[in-house]
């Protein structure tokens, strides 16, 4: 298996002879004005969208929010093969094959095997978010004979990253959004992973690799890949993290 991170939650995933994006955010730094908030990127794309290849398959965790769907992002979705992403984002956007959580598709191999999909829950904040900021789903990524991955989404919940460990376990590689997000809404909760809170998943997601993507770019991230590595070494779990520089290729799993 090998990843690209391209920015943010933007990544590329090769496996089993089929190439996927990740929550598709392609523009450059600039304000977003969402009524009376403001949301500010900082970082543009590593890999501008014209040079990412062929792609077959877009995972988009949901499609409310600019830092994981903005304007050069939901502009390459037509041209996709295959998009997938929650039922709402399906009655959004033309196209876009929506799953329910826990609901599985199966993806030709160009060997004749198969890439099972599989939608898994996700809560952006602490409970009952979904009412304000939307549904959002994770994915895991399984076949004969490649790893199994797991790509979280904006997911902030420890209890549903336990369900999914023993759901799918041995997960191989797991991509988990982080950053500990916060817009001031929801009185200022967590609305993805904190470093610490990554470090509990993990411990669930044993033995997997950790890819920490989702922690960079964005002025609304508060804890970076530095927070989130020594989180790790502080639980003397390390050896289990692997920050992806952004634009270079690495095999994992």
């Amino acid at each position: 298996m090998e990843i690209t991170h391209i920015g943010g939650p933007t990544a590329v995933l090769s496996l089993g002879g089929l190439t996927f994006l990740t929550d598709p955010a392609f523009d450059a730094p600039q304000d977003y004005q969402l009524g009376n908030r403001v949301m500010t990127k900082l970082t543009g794309p590593a890999i501008p969208a014209a040079e990412l290849g062929p792609i077959d398959v877009v995972l988009v965790s949901h499609d409310e929010h600019k830092d994981n769907l903005d304007d050069a992002g939901r502009a390459l979705l037509p041209s996709m093969p295959t998009v997938l992403s929650t039922p709402g984002a399906a009655t959004r956007i033309a196209g876009v094959r929506g799953l329910e959580s826990w609901e599985s598709i199966d993806l030709p191999r160009p060997d004749g095997g198969v890439i099972t999909v599989t939608a898994v829950p996700a809560l952006h904040g602490p409970e009952g978010a979904e009412k304000i900021l939307g549904v959002v789903t994770g994915f895991v990524l399984q076949g004969d004979g490649i790893p199994t991955a797991y790509v979280s989404g904006d997911n902030a919940s420890i209890g549903l990253v336990k369900e999914i460990a023993d759901r799918f376990a041995p997960i191989d590689v797991a991509v988990l959004f982080a950053g500990a997000a916060r817009t001031g809404l929801l009185d200022g909760a967590s609305l993805t992973l904190t470093s610490t809170e990554a470090v509990e998943a993990a411990q669930l997601l044993t033995p997997a690799t950790i890819i920490p993507v989702h922690t960079e770019g964005w002025a609304h991230f508060t804890e970076g890949p530095d927070q989130f590595v020594a989180a790790f070494q502080d639980a003397g779990l390390a050896d289990r993290v692997k920050v992806l520089e952004p634009g270079v290729a690495t095999t994992v799993g």
